[in-house]
């Protein structure tokens, strides 16, 4: 090759290279500018993120949602650097598409299941109806956030660029499951959107700081159902006993059976003593979820006396099955372990591989798991259970946010089937990460 060709080769790769890296702008309009994005975006490439990332920068909106896109496409952990400069982007369609790349990260198959940007390419302003439908997805709780990945969100939620961006980031912080997003959650409790007030709410859910449980309680009393609702639910998730004179309330001047039963469930989450008359009150109510709430809530308070009642719902033959599941919890609360064909704990298990009352039965023996009479009924069960059973046991133990479930899952990490062995091993990392934290 002469030198005046390989002068000419060498050239027009650095035009190529210019082309496709795009490290000046000058000479390049709009159109083009979104056309050298789109190529970059479809080399899937973590190394053209620099080069995605200095179209954020741009003074055209279009091209800075172009950007965005291109780089939540490319999706790695190498993408959080750009994806949180895009948060502080002055549009709301930015915002969005950039947290929903952010939750996406760390949450793979986010955006094309759940994200607000991923079901069509629609603009974000039109997709407020989203928020219409609860999202309860959580990462696992050995996933650790970068601090300025939680703070870009965190910042959104009272400085987002539409309400729709601010309640997108509350529902983000709420998946990542992030602590230190509290305060700003709480904050937007105090706002006039419902999208946010309601996912403000999901969030402290999902994250569980039992702190935040008395800035509730103002809106106990909320005249829109969906917030009130979600607020008395929030409390007793929070475990909150200082609100429940708001929850007491709430329920006496319910307005309808929907704020009645949540008011009647959060009061039973609480399970104080003091409430056992009102839970007696509606034991036997010919409305399935007032009476399984009574029951829970008499299993939680652990009277002696209320023993025979909950046996007798428990073995009621026509009764709907969230009444036997709920008297089986109260049963086992109250120290019946035993493992019998037809006991309460071999019911509740026998539930636990069943759908539709898998959900409602697992909530109830995380919550039992923490007793060590149960942990070692468990234990001993295990060798009867069929796959799905020791799978969906797997998830129980690693929510239970106890480290004495290790023992037991340390038997099922050696089960013959892989899918439980994976379920284990899983559960054993998560264990292990609340113990040291």
């Amino acid at each position: 090759m002469s030198c005046r060709s390989f002068c000419r080769l060498a050239l027009c790769g650095s035009l190529i290279g210019l082309l496709l890296f795009g490290q000046t702008e000058d000479g390049y309009n709009a159109t083009q500018r979104i056309k050298r994005i789109r190529e970059l975006g479809k080399k899937n490439n973590p190394a053209v993120l620099p080069a995605l990332a200095q179209y954020l920068t741009d003074p055209d909106r279009e091209i800075r949602v172009d950007a965005v896109k291109a780089i939540v496409k490319i999706d790695t952990e190498h993408s959080l650097d750009a994806l949180v400069q895009a948060t502080g982007d002055k549009d709301d369609e930015v915002q969005v598409r950039a947290t929903d790349g952010l939750v996406n990260v760390y949450l793979p198959g986010y955006i094309s299941k759940a994200g607000l940007t991923g079901t069509t390419a629609r603009d974000v302003r039109q997709a407020k109806a989203s928020f219409s439908s609860r999202n309860d997805q959580i990462v696992d709780a050995d996933v650790e956030i970068r601090p300025d990945v939680a703070k870009a969100l965190a910042d959104l939620i009272p400085g987002g660029a539409s309400m729709t961006a601010r309640a997108n980031a509350a529902l983000a912080t709420g998946i990542l499951r992030d602590r230190t997003a509290v305060p700003a959650l709480v904050q937007g409790l105090h706002g006039r959107d419902g999208d946010l007030i309601f996912e403000c709410l999901v969030a402290l859910q999902k994250i569980r700081d039992q702190s935040a449980g008395p800035e509730v309680n103002f809106l106990t009393h909320d005249l829109e159902d969906r917030i009130q609702t979600t607020a008395l639910e929030t409390i007793g998730v929070l475990r909150s006993t200082s609100s429940a004179p708001d929850v007491r309330s709430a329920l006496q001047s319910a307005r309808n059976i929907k704020v009645r039963r949540a008011a009647l469930e959060a009061l039973a989450m609480l399970g104080m003593a003091e409430d056992r008359t009102i839970f007696l009150q509606y034991a036997q109510d010919r409305d399935v979820e007032l009476r399984a709430s009574a029951l829970e809530g008499l299993g939680r308070i652990r009277e002696p006396e209320d023993f025979p009642l909950l046996q007798n719902s428990f073995n009621e033959a026509d009764a709907d099955w969230r009444i036997h599941l709920a008297a089986a919890f109260a049963m086992v609360n109250e120290g019946k372990v035993d493992t019998s064909t037809f006991s309460p704990l071999a019911y509740l298990m026998q539930c636990l591989g069943t759908k539709p009352r898998s959900a409602t039965a697992s909530a109830y023996l995380t919550e039992l798991a923490a007793h060590a009479d149960v942990r070692s009924a468990l234990a001993g069960m295990i060798p009867e259970l069929d796959k799905w059973q020791k799978v969906a046991l797997c998830s129980v133990l690693s929510a239970a946010q106890t480290p004495e479930v290790v023992p037991t899952l340390n038997v099922l990490a050696k089960d013959v089937d892989p899918d439980v062995v994976f379920a284990a091993s899983k559960a054993l990392r998560i264990a292990q990460t609340r113990r040291s934290s």
